[in-house]
C-alpha cells in the first residue's frame, strides 16, 4: 500500500524535530491509520541513511509485535530484523532491526544491547512509575546508552493518572510533532464515521465511590451487574441495532463478561468472552471467529480496547465507565476501521469518492451504544482534551439532535449525523455541562452554507489597510480579513483567496483596488469554521467558492471612514 500523506508529514515531523531540538518527540495517530505503516517507513529511511543504526520496537501484545515486523519486511524485504517475543517463539535479541514484546524483553536489556532509536507503539500503555516494566526497560537501555531516542506513538497521548504525556517533571517526551484525529481520518475517507444516540437503559454511578482515580471495581459492578439490567441491555441492543455484523462488548470485570455473555446467548447470539486469563491460543480463535462470522460479539472486560485489528466491526457496546478518556477513546477506535467494497481502490481517488463507497457498502458507520455514560463523562472522542490529575471531573458539554437524536459537542453549530443546524435559540433535548472547568475543544472545522458576503474596508490606527469579509450563514456573521496590501504570508494568504474566487490577474495590490474589482470574483458558497478554544467566537479555516459572479455583493463604500471602521482587531 502506498504511504499516505498523514503517513508521510508523520515520518517529517519526526525528521524535522530531530533537526531543531535533541530529544524524544510523540506522534498522536488515530486508531486505524496506518501506525504499522509510518513505524515501519520511519526505519526502512532510518536504516537507509545510517547503516549503523541499532533500531527497537516495543509493544505490548504479540498482534502488533508481528504486524508490525510484517510491515517493516514489506518495505525492506532483506533488512536484519528480528523478532523477540515468547508468543511467536523468537529470541531474536541481535537483530540490527528488532520488534519485541514488552513482557519478553523487558529484562533482557544486556543481552539486547546498544540501542540507538527506540519506538514505541500504544505508548499511553507506558506508565510513570520507575519500577513499572517499562520504565526499568528503558532505564537499563539508557545506561548501555545515554544518547538513546525514543518515539512515541499512539491515539491517546495522555494517560488518566498522570494527564499528557509531553508533560509533567517524569515525562518521557518533550512534545507532540504530530497529530492525525479520527475526525481527520472520516473526513478524508481513510475512517468509518462513529454514531452513538441517546439510550432508554442508562446505569446509574451516583452511589459509586473512586478509587485510584477511577470507579471502584466492586462498587461499580454491585451498581450495574445485575440480571435486570444486563437483560435491559442485551434487548435494546437488539431491538434497536440486532442487524448489525460484529460486536466488541465491554464490561468491568470478568464475572460481568461472562453474565453479558450467558444474556447474549439466552437471546439467541453467537456470543463469546475474552478476558485477560484467556490463553493466546484461544483468544486468537475467538477473534479469528468474530472476523470469520462465526460469532456475532465478544464480550470482554477493557482488553479488547488496544491491539486489536477487527475491521468488521460495526457495533460497540460500553457497559464499562470511565474516568480514563484513554481507555473511552481507545474502545470506540475499534469501530472505525473502514470496509471498503471489493476492488474499490481508495488511494486512486479523492475523500468524497472515498467516503461515498463506505456510506454505500455493508459497513457505512459504527454505532457507539453507550450504556456506561462514556460520552457524557467526556464528550466525543474526536473532541476529548483530557482533565488534569486532580482538576474538576464535570460532565463534559454535549447537546443531543432534536432531528436524529445523534451526541455532539455542544459547541457545534451542525449535526455530525443528520446536518441539522442548531438554532441559537433552540433548547435541545438533553444537554449536560461541565461542573468546572469546559472541556477543551479539538474539534475540526465545520462547513456552512453562506447565505451573503460582503467586504468592507478596514484600517486600523497606526497599521496598514486590509479587507474585512463578512460571510452570513444562518443568523449569524462570521469575519476574516485580506491583506492585499500587506507583505509575506499575509499578502500570499489574500492572493491565494482571490485566486480560489476565480479572480483574474493581476492581483489587486491594495484596499482599494479589491473592493473595485470585487465583481469579478465568484461567490462563497460555503466556509468552514472552527470554535476558539475556551471563546463563543469561530475563526473562518477555509472557503468553497461557488461557480457563478457573486450578483449579491455590496461594496459598503459609505462605510469607509475612520469612525466607522475601528471596531475589530486586525491579527497583523
Amino acid at each position: 500500500m502506498p504511504i499516505r500523506y498523514y503517513q508521510r508529514e508523520a515520518v517529517d515531523s519526526i525528521f524535522d524535530y530531530w533537526k531543531e531540538a535533541d530529544g524524544n518527540p510523540l506522534v498522536d495517530m488515530a486508531t486505524g491509520v496506518g501506525k504499522s505503516i509510518t513505524l515501519g517507513t520511519l526505519f526502512e529511511e532510518l536504516i537507509r541513511d545510517y547503516p549503523d543504526l541499532r533500531l527497537l520496537n516495543v509493544v505490548h501484545v504479540i498482534e502488533l509485535v508481528l504486524g508490525n515486523y510484517a510491515e517493516f519486511l514489506s518495505l525492506c524485504p532483506f533488512a536484519p530484523a528480528g523478532v523477540a517475543a515468547a508468543g511467536a517463539n523468537r529470541r531474536d535479541y541481535k537483530a540490527q532491526v528488532l520488534f519485541g514484546q514488552i513482557q519478553s524483553v523487558y529484562n533482557k536489556a544486556d543481552e539486547i544491547g546498544h540501542v540507538d532509536v527506540l519506538i514505541i507503539d500504544e505508548v499511553h500503555l507506558v506508565p510513570t512509575k520507575e519500577n513499572a516494566i517499562y520504565r526499568v526497560f528503558i532505564n537499563a537501555l539508557r545506561a548501555i546508552n545515554p544518547d538513546l531516542k525514543i518515539v512515541g506513538l499512539s491515539a491517546t497521548v495522555y494517560r488518566l493518572d498522570s494527564g499528557r504525556l509531553d508533560e509533567g517533571d517524569d515525562k518521557l517526551f518533550d512534545r507532540v510533532v504530530y497529530t492525525y484525529s479520527i475526525r481527520q481520518g472520516v473526513d478524508d475517507g481513510y475512517l468509518t464515521p462513529l454514531s452513538s444516540k441517546p439510550l432508554s437503559t442508562n446505569y446509574d454511578v451516583a452511589g459509586v465511590s473512586k478509587s485510584m482515580g477511577d470507579y471502584k471495581f466492586s462498587d461499580y459492578r454491585e451498581a450495574v451487574d445485575t440480571d435486570d439490567l444486563n437483560k435491559r441491555v442485551v434487548q435494546e441492543v437488539l431491538d434497536v441495532e440486532g442487524a448489525r455484523r460484529k460486536s466488541l462488548i465491554f464490561t468491568r470485570g470478568v464475572e460481568h463478561a461472562h453474565r453479558m455473555r450467558d444474556a447474549f446467548q439466552m437471546a439467541g447470539r453467537e456470543v463469546e468472552v475474552v478476558h485477560g486469563g484467556t490463553p493466546a491460543g484461544e483468544r486468537r480463535r475467538l477473534i479469528e471467529a468474530l472476523k470469520s462470522g462465526e460469532l456475532w460479539g465478544l464480550v470482554n472486560d477493557n482488553v479488547l480496547s488496544t491491539g486489536t485489528n477487527i475491521v468488521g466491526v460495526d457495533l460497540i457496546v460500553d457497559c464499562y465507565r470511565t474516568m480514563s478518556a484513554a481507555r473511552y477513546v481507545q474502545r470506540a477506535g475499534r469501530g472505525t476501521r473502514v470496509v471498503y467494497p471489493p476492488g474499490f481502490d481508495p488511494e486512486a481517488v479523492d475523500a468524497d469518492a472515498r467516503r461515498a463507497a463506505i456510506a454505500g457498502h455493508i459497513k457505512p458507520n459504527c454505532r457507539y451504544m453507550d450504556f456506561a455514560g462514556n460520552i457524557k463523562e467526556h464528550g466525543p472522542v474526536d473532541m476529548i482534551e483530557p482533565r488534569r490529575p486532580g482538576k474538576g471531573q464535570g460532565e463534559a458539554p454535549i447537546k443531543v439532535c432534536p432531528s436524529c437524536f445523534e451526541i455532539n459537542h455542544a459547541s457545534v453549530r451542525r449535526c455530525s449525523c443528520c446536518g441539522h443546524e442548531f438554532d441559537i435559540q433552540e433548547k435541545p433535548r438533553f444537554e449536560a455541562t461541565a461542573d468546572t472547568a469546559p472541556i477543551l475543544s479539538v474539534t475540526t472545522a465545520e462547513w456552512l452554507p453562506v447565505r451573503h458576503r460582503r467586504f468592507k474596508y478596514h484600517e486600523k490606527l497606526g497599521g496598514t489597510p486590509s479587507v474585512r469579509a463578512e460571510f452570513t450563514s444562518g443568523l449569524t456573521v462570521y469575519k476574516t480579513w485580506l491583506c492585499p496590501q500587506h507583505s509575506g504570508f499575509a499578502k500570499q494568504k489574500a492572493d491565494r483567496w482571490w485566486s480560489q474566487h476565480s479572480g483574474p490577474l493581476p492581483f489587486p495590490s491594495n484596499v482599494d483596488e479589491f473592493l473595485s474589482r470585487q465583481g469579478e470574483l465568484a461567490d462563497t458558497a460555503e466556509i468552514s469554521i472552527k470554535p476558539q478554544a475556551g471563546s463563543k467566537y469561530c475563526d473562518v479555516k477555509d472557503f468553497k467558492p461557488g461557480v457563478a459572479a457573486n450578483d449579491n455583493v455590496s461594496a459598503d463604500n459609505d462605510n469607509r471612514s475612520l469612525s466607522a471602521i475601528l471596531d475589530d482587531d486586525l491579527p497583523f
